[in-house]
């Protein structure tokens, strides 16, 4: 694959409690918040009708490395969150690492001059528009779409 899809995507940072979601313009200029949803029964259907609002070309899902690069507890059950939204939505999903977007977004809430308290309710939001900011970027620089892809295991 050559030069960056055009399209827009949709960043999910899947946590136990909460999913941050954000979005892109079609040309990958700059990721934005979209919306924190609650983690339960109905989270997957959200992200559908979220699909369905925007359009996406596909789903960023951030995927929780350790440092070296290993699975951590939160690996599987984001793989899990992931194979689930791909059964369920016709829109690709990829995986990509994510190691550092909650750092990131809480440093950056932090220098913004928000409390760690005070900003719970969209350190997830921050977190995906890091994620899928540095997933577009990434493409952009290599040509090659990030992460990897997810199957549906109705192939």
């Amino acid at each position: 694959m050559t030069g960056f899809r055009r399209g827009v995507r949709l960043g999910v940072d899947v946590g136990k409690a909460r999913i941050g979601v954000a979005r892109c313009d079609p040309d990958g200029m700059l990721a934005v918040p979209v919306e924190t949803v609650p983690r339960n029964e109905r989270s997957i259907a959200r992200l559908v009708e979220l699909a369905v609002e925007h359009g996406p070309l596909e789903f960023v899902v951030g995927l929780p490395l350790n440092m070296r690069g290993d699975d951590t507890p939160s690996t599987q059950d984001a793989r899990d969150f992931a194979a689930a939204l791909a059964a369920r939505h016709p829109v690709p999903v990829r995986l990509v690492d994510e190691r550092l977007s909650t750092v990131s977004a809480h440093s950056a809430l932090r220098q913004s001059g928000r409390s760690q308290k005070g900003s719970r309710s969209i350190v997830d939001q921050v977190a995906a528009v890091v994620l899928l900011q540095h997933a577009i970027d990434t493409e952009k620089q290599t040509g090659s779409a990030p992460g990897e892809p997810v199957g549906t295991g109705l192939e």
